[in-house]
């Protein structure tokens, strides 16, 4: 069964004066206790400081899965928690990369959200990864196509670690969000 197993928000923003960067990154991210409520613009608590490629509606929630999560442990040779890739959703038990565009979930007994495309990783994330793993991080994490989606809210509600998610529809012949994938 397809389960969330973290909701995260930002735990402090944190200067980013890299090339491109905006001044501050909202990308340390961390769970969340109990219920959390999930609106149009994603969880509330959480920020999203560079909303022209970070945020907005379609990007409202950032998924991630512990299987990927758990892939990038072993590369790097240390623990991944809930919130390091900058993700609000943490999942187990899917393959969030082959999730199509305009793909449906219900997470626990509310909230519902559509897939609307993938994660294009950046620098900021590079920096964020830091130490020697920083170099040719943005090419190594598109080549291993271990990306995640962004999604859309259309039904608002309350979520918590444990929360079954569900595929409520998915559009025949819609492309993953790998397919549409176009790397930096």
């Amino acid at each position: 069964m397809p389960r969330l197993l973290a909701v995260c928000a930002v735990r402090q923003l944190r200067e980013d004066d890299g090339p491109g960067a905006i001044g501050v990154t909202a990308i340390d991210k961390g769970p969340i206790d109990g219920a959390v409520k999930i609106g149009r613009f994603g969880a509330y608590g959480d920020v999203q400081a560079d909303r022209r490629h970070h945020g907005g509606l379609d990007k409202a929630l950032y998924a991630y899965a512990q299987e990927d999560a758990a892939y990038w442990e072993e590369e790097l040779g240390r623990p991944l928690s809930p919130g390091f890739f900058g993700e609000n959703l943490r999942t187990e038990g899917m393959d969030v990369n082959a999730a199509v565009i305009g793909e449906r979930w219900r997470i626990g007994g509310r909230v519902e959200v559509v897939v609307t495309m993938p994660r294009t990783p950046c620098q900021t994330f590079a920096r964020w990864v830091g130490g020697a793993d920083q170099r040719g991080w943005v090419r190594r994490f598109s080549d291993a196509r271990r990306l995640g989606p962004y999604l859309k809210v259309v039904k608002t509600g309350h979520i918590e670690a444990g929360d079954e998610i569900v595929v409520v529809s998915r559009p025949e012949g819609a492309p993953t969000i790998l397919d549409v994938y176009r790397a930096p």
